[in-house]
């Protein structure tokens, strides 16, 4: 009986510490890279403007594509820390997370640090097909 006890106490440590790990690696993620705990983006106010400059414009051609990405500065989206994106001139409709990371309806369940990486993930995952735009 004594062999049980000890497992049982065992599950009980191994539980415990990843628990542990757990809450340190979100407590790290909350500092992030400015050493200030935080729960929002850098932008301030949870992506909605503030003291940040948001996610980098881009304009370049990627595997064959244009791809461009600004900040929305007018309109319903721009008081919201709104980015545009297109390929070869078409809209990608993309979307910033609560936790700051993105995404768009071509990689939906997959997030992404930034527009730009984003936008280079659906160029791959479009592989040549030409981006239809969401008629809403």
């Amino acid at each position: 009986m004594s062999s049980n006890v000890s497992r049982r106490v065992m599950l009980r440590g191994t539980a415990a510490a990843a628990a542990g790990v757990a809450l340190l690696a979100t407590g790290a993620q909350a500092v992030g890279n400015t050493g200030h705990a935080t729960t929002e983006d850098h932008t301030g106010h949870g992506g909605h403007g503030g003291h940040g400059t948001g996610p980098a414009a881009f304009d370049e051609v990627y595997k064959g594509r244009r791809i461009v990405g600004k900040p929305v500065t007018s309109g319903e989206h721009a008081a919201h820390g709104g980015f545009a994106v297109t390929i070869d001139g078409k809209e990608l409709h993309v979307m910033r997370n609560g936790d700051g990371t993105w995404i768009s309806v071509i990689n939906h369940y997959q997030v992404f640090p930034e527009p730009l990486s984003l936008t280079r993930a659906a160029v791959d995952k479009l592989r040549g097909a030409s981006l239809v735009p969401i008629q809403m």
